[in-house]
């Protein structure tokens, strides 16, 4: 494509890491958000939604010269309800003097970039094949949240590497990568369990274009996803026989189970080749009877459990371990990349059930321990807020700390990860302790803890909320 000249204020064409091209404006970044090293890019607004992102120029277009192209590509209802804002924007905009402000209807407020059709963005002459620059990241800004936090780099290639532990990751794909945009795989894709982290994963995965059928227990759950895409199945069972591949996150190894055992379940849907993916955290006795019994009927096993919390899910950002049938892993590529940041192979069924259960008993032990400091530096006569800026300024500075003192700080306990949840992953994390004979004082000690909030009616509140349990 031959160079473009742009400027402030041009509406132009963007294309933003794994997600197709969409429509924006050109405008004046935020004071305090230095412009990204390497190549020449523009600071773009999206229309339909709160994103906004830097954007390598040879990864814009202008608006109007290629408005009939894209619009043949894209079909999604997200993507023409972003065009028509634009169409709006510009009536608005018509006869006067164009500010920066884009109207945005309540109808595509807060909607993130990325529409439910792929468009591969060829790379340009002047940009070969090749792996992304090391020095240039795309950062995105919600509106909605503190500039000092909120931004986070999505330099997204898709590779495949292999690490000395044997273990495999593959990482989402950045624009300039060697296979350009995320493709949607042509599979049908079964999802069961809309809660916390459910729900934000198949957001993503309609976004992104699959074609999803859903289930939940509480069925009404289901009716923001049908408005969005997606089929509805009556039980598990028929979504499993209606789907190529059927992914399920579901509370603790019970459910876990119920789903698979129960009456309607997964396992009665299972035939040769149907594809069966849990993503739950559980023990790795739990996973492995499942996988055991998937694979007794003909199907195929992937654990998957994932990493993160409430807003990673809903942002795509998740990180994926799984563990089971490799091919499987395989052809589940464009699913994870669509909900996560990045997966990882572990080998063998259980694997990535214990590796899962160790991540969050660290995460767990870690976050007792904040509110453990918060409540010491309170009866001592400290600052909680002058401890926060302390370690905020030192090498435990995290979006994870400062996040869990805000809530602290300012007594919202809205869930983002369950408090009871955490407490069900350290008590199972003892528990594989114990198999082994291995010591695990520092969770058990924070067990404690979580039992006591629990006690104190902080089970459906977020984990920070064992703040509380030092208060009382």
């Amino acid at each position: 494509m031959a160079a473009v000249s742009l400027r402030l204020g041009d509406l132009v064409w963007g294309k933003l890491g794994r997600y197709p091209p969409w429509p924006g404006k050109i405008v004046n970044p935020p004071k305090d958000l230095k412009k990204p090293r390497g190549k020449k890019c523009f600071f773009v607004k999206f229309f339909g939604t709160e994103d906004h992102a830097w954007i390598k120029v040879e990864q814009l277009k202008p608006y109007h010269a290629h408005k009939e192209e894209m619009i043949k590509i894209n079909k999604g209802k997200r993507f023409q309800q972003a065009v028509d804002a634009v169409e709006e924007f510009l009536r608005r905009a018509k006869g006067k003097d164009q500010d920066l402000t884009i109207p945005e209807s309540s109808t595509v407020k807060g909607m993130m970039a990325g529409p439910m059709a792929a468009f591969k963005w060829q790379p340009t002459a002047s940009e070969p094949v090749k792996d992304a620059d090391p020095h240039f990241h795309h950062f995105l800004l919600s509106q909605t949240e503190k500039p000092a936090v909120c931004y986070q780099a999505i330099t997204k290639k898709l590779k495949i590497c292999e690490e000395e532990t044997g273990s495999t990751s593959i990482q989402a794909a950045d624009s300039t990568a060697v296979n350009g945009s995320i493709t949607p795989t042509d599979k049908k894709i079964g999802f069961l369990g809309l809660g916390l982290m459910g729900s934000g994963i198949v957001s993503n995965l309609l976004k992104m274009g699959h074609t999803v059928t859903v289930w939940n227990r509480t069925a009404e759950k289901c009716d923001l996803f049908i408005q969005e895409g997606a089929r509805l199945g009556r039980t598990p069972a028929e979504v499993v026989s209606t789907c190529d591949i059927t992914f399920a996150c579901v509370s603790d190894p019970k459910a876990a189970k119920d789903l698979v055992l129960g009456p309607s379940g997964v396992l009665q849907g299972i035939r040769p080749g149907k594809c069966y993916v849990d993503m739950s955290t559980v023990d790795a006795d739990t996973v492995t009877e499942l996988a055991q019994v998937i694979v007794s009927r003909g199907g195929r096993f992937l654990e998957a459990p994932v990493s993160g919390n409430q807003q990673l899910s809903n942002d795509g950002m998740l990180v994926i371990l799984a563990a089971g049938d490799r091919g499987l892993y395989e052809d589940c590529s464009s699913c994870f990349q669509a909900m996560g940041k990045t997966s990882f192979f572990l080998g063998e069924v259980g694997n990535a059930a214990k590796m899962m259960l160790i991540v969050n008993m660290v995460q767990g032990s870690f976050m007792a321990t904040i509110a453990e400091g918060l409540t010491l530096a309170q009866v001592t006569g400290q600052s909680q807020q002058t401890l926060l800026d302390i370690l905020n300024q030192g090498q435990l500075a995290s979006i994870f700390l400062d996040q869990k003192c805000q809530n602290i700080l300012q007594g919202n306990f809205k869930p983002d990860f369950y408090l009871k949840y955490i407490q069900k992953d350290l008590r199972l994390a003892i528990a594989l302790g114990d198999a082994v004979n291995h010591p695990t004082p520092m969770a058990a000690a924070a067990n404690e803890v979580y039992k006591r909030a629990k006690a104190l009616d902080q089970s459906d509140n977020d984990m920070s909320a064992v703040y509380r349990a030092y208060i009382h």
